[in-house]
């Protein structure tokens, strides 16, 4: 069974940083885009962060040089390196992979269980 699990979530100050992890993990033939998304209390869940398996990126415009989305196919990991944290980017923050697994022929979405983000003003 393939999963995805996220850590590095946490309490931080304006101004600070986090670096947030995503590892899938199972039985995968492959993996194409990985992305980051986020989802405030009372707002749609936003895309932040994509990376396409050969690391092209593409970023919201409220993160754009702040964030950075980088993977080590190797580890079948993401990371999400948040600098220059704002109180508005505190959100759940979860991460998004297309995974073939071995049994298929086809690509399918799976989702982390979220790791929260807050930023303290």
């Amino acid at each position: 069974q393939v999963q995805l699990v996220e850590s590095g979530g946490g309490l931080v100050q304006a101004g600070g940083s986090l670096r947030l992890s995503c590892a899938a993990s199972g039985s995968i033939f492959s993996i194409r885009n990985m992305s980051w998304h986020r989802q405030a209390p009372g707002k749609k869940r936003e895309l932040v962060a994509v990376i396409t398996s050969g690391g092209s990126t593409n970023y919201a415009i409220s993160v754009k040089g702040r964030f950075t989305i980088s993977r080590d196919n190797a580890k079948n990991t993401v990371y999400l390196q948040m600098n220059s944290l704002k109180p508005e980017d505190t959100a759940a923050y979860y991460c998004n992979a297309d995974i073939r697994p071995t049994t298929s022929r086809n690509f399918y979405a799976y989702w982390g269980q979220g790791t929260q983000v807050t930023v303290s003003s």
